[in-house]
């Protein structure tokens, strides 16, 4: 038992050598993602997606923020399918999501564009008409975020 002990603990010992830091991992320092202050449009997807961005990053706040996180969301809602009386059985939604990531302490800014389209189905009744197109923006903002999310982490790295 004492050579695979022992070659774990090698092995364990190569990686922190090399400066090998898992993308998941939390640094000693805290990782910069979580001083991103996320600023949005006022408007349901622009919250939506906020609450999404400060979930995904993490956001501390407790610590003073490193940088801002400003973004501006479009989206486009199109009927897919048609029934017999000319009305919609689902609806295409996409929504464009523009970031700008500014560093507090003052420097070049770094912007990035997503795109999400979802689909929802379109219903009869008026309650599950408006759950529906909410369950659709709600899974567009959290895809967006997923995506603002590597975006930012490929930024903060190359910096």
């Amino acid at each position: 038992m004492r050579v695979p002990t022992s070659l774990a603990l090698l092995s364990v010992l190569a990686l922190s050598a090399c400066g090998f830091t898992p993308m998941y991992a939390e640094p000693g320092m805290g990782s910069p993602l979580r001083r991103i202050a996320v600023t949005a449009q006022d408007d349901r997807l622009g919250y939506r997606l906020r609450e999404q961005l400060e979930d995904a990053l993490a956001w501390d706040r407790s610590a003073a923020p490193l940088y801002r996180l400003t973004t501006r969301v479009e989206q486009n809602r199109r009927p897919l399918g048609r029934r017999i009386d000319d009305t919609a059985t689902r609806y295409e939604l996409t929504v464009k999501a523009t970031w700008t990531l500014t560093p507090i302490a003052g420097g070049a800014p770094t912007t990035g564009v997503e795109t999400v389209t979802t689909t929802y189905a379109a219903d009869d009744q008026p309650y599950a008409a408006i759950a529906a197109q909410q369950d659709g923006e709600e899974r567009a903002a959290a895809e967006l975020a997923r995506l603002i999310r590597l975006d930012l982490m490929q930024a903060l790295s190359n910096r």
